[in-house]
């Protein structure tokens, strides 16, 4: 398989589970008149979407720069790609789990629903960082010029996310709201993670210039 197949193919995954994403939406009961309030107990919806939207969108871009870095494929890289597709796959359940469960206002099912989400996210960057160690161990995938220093720059970042989630999931049991704060600062991290790639991969373009 070509380089080229094997990207088209991974961004057809992430626009499915995108548009997934969105179908969750759905026209709320009103009575004539009331249509804002409808709207406006929709916020749970709302807000776990655009969580997930964002974090969806966060991975796209790491998984389409870390991925220009390869020059040809070999069956592992194919099978650990299949297997982070099948990771990102499932945002969409904890997604629909937290924006009834706000619904709601319980707080049992709340804290199942934010552990849940936290699993979901820790597994994700586990497989990331399988996916770095495996990259890094195969110069012969790589594209010509790159060199070690970027990935002992960014090796880490999928680690320290994966802590993030443990916490989430510790405080979580302690203090839902704390747990869910560490769960939305777990999805931020994603974002500065990948700002930490393009930095490392823009100076070692830099140098090679």
């Amino acid at each position: 398989m070509k380089v080229s197949r094997f990207q088209a193919f991974s961004d057809g995954v992430f626009a499915i589970l995108i548009t997934i994403l969105v179908l969750e939406f759905r026209l709320p009961d009103y009575q004539n008149g009331h249509l804002l309030s409808a709207l406006l107990h929709q916020w749970p919806l709302l807000l776990s979407y655009s969580f997930s939207f964002f974090y969806v969108g966060t991975l796209w871009l790491f998984h389409h720069d870390y991925f220009s870095l390869l020059r040809r494929l070999d069956r592992g890289i194919n099978l650990l790609n299949l297997l982070l597709l099948f990771s990102v796959s499932l945002i969409d359940y904890p997604t629909s789990l937290v924006a009834t469960t706000l619904t709601s206002g319980n707080s049992a099912d709340l804290r199942t629903a934010f552990i849940v989400y936290d699993l979901v996210a820790l597994f994700i960057s586990a497989t990331f960082s399988v996916l770095y160690r495996y990259l890094q161990d195969h110069p012969s995938l790589q594209q010509k010029g790159i060199k070690p220093e970027l990935f002992r720059g960014i090796r880490f970042d999928p680690l320290r996310s994966v802590s993030i989630y443990l916490l989430a999931i510790g405080a979580t049991f302690w203090s839902l709201w704390l747990g869910a704060v560490l769960l939305a600062a777990g999805i931020i991290f994603h974002f500065i993670a990948y700002l930490h790639l393009s930095r490392q991969m823009g100076q070692l373009e830099s140098l090679g210039d």
